[in-house]
């Protein structure tokens, strides 16, 4: 237990800077989350840090092992490759079903989206960056108005973005901004089959671009960092 509580620290606030921690790549994926280490660091109770956990773990961010604690989320190659290879094929269909149903306000609802993902990219947010790029894809389920495929996205959306967050560059995240636009220029002239194939093409791209060779740790000066990885 720390000596100083600091009342303000909320869970919330601990989750969102593990998550900065994470993303930075400052926290490997693997790393274990000790719950003592976290409260030492924060100044909470371990209560407060288990909360803040048990949020990230919805999340898919971390892993929490039974008997043995949480862990930096630690997305396979061969894990990648199941979700993407899914993807397609769901996608591919909900391409067409976007096309046929897409109205006016909606290509507006889209276009607000775009801008908010092309603000993203200019600063260092991955977290909000990657949300943003995978929120593109549940827009299109829910315009397509399918409950079921809709929820089924928003699983594989938030793997994926665990996926992405971890092994994507900011160049590649990037791209997969330009891909969704050339998406939505496709889909707005009514061309089906061009847009199904853009979103393929999309898919492969993310996939082909993820770097899952141990990336090597920053700096390790902030105090979470070194509590953790000493």
């Amino acid at each position: 237990m720390p000596e100083h509580i600091d009342p303000d620290m909320t869970a919330e606030a601990i989750a969102d800077d593990i998550v900065g921690a994470i993303v930075s790549h400052r926290l490997p994926p693997g790393t274990k989350l000790r719950e003592e280490a976290l409260a030492s660091v924060y100044r909470v109770s371990r209560t407060k840090v288990r909360a803040a956990l048990l949020m990230l773990s919805k999340d898919k961010v971390i892993q929490i092992v039974p008997d043995k604690g949480a862990f930096v989320a630690k997305p396979s190659a061969e894990e990648a490759r199941e979700v993407f290879a899914v993807r397609r094929i769901l996608e591919a269909a909900l391409a067409r079903e976007f096309v046929a149903r897409a109205t006016a306000a909606d290509y507006k609802r889209i276009e607000k989206h775009l801008a908010a993902e092309r603000k993203s990219l200019g600063g260092n947010d991955a977290q909000t960056r990657t949300r943003l790029l995978g929120d593109f894809h549940i827009v299109l389920a829910e315009v397509a108005g399918n409950n079921v495929l809709t929820e089924i996205m928003r699983e594989l959306s938030m793997r994926s973005a665990v996926i992405t967050m971890l092994y994507q560059s900011r160049r590649d995240a990037t791209c997969s901004s330009d891909e969704h636009r050339a998406f939505i220029e496709a889909a707005r002239a009514g061309d089906a089959d061009r847009a199904v194939q853009l979103m393929v093409e999309h898919l492969n791209h993310v996939e082909s671009a993820l770097h899952f060779e141990e990336v090597p740790a920053a700096a390790r000066s902030k105090d979470l960092v070194a509590a953790l990885l000493a």
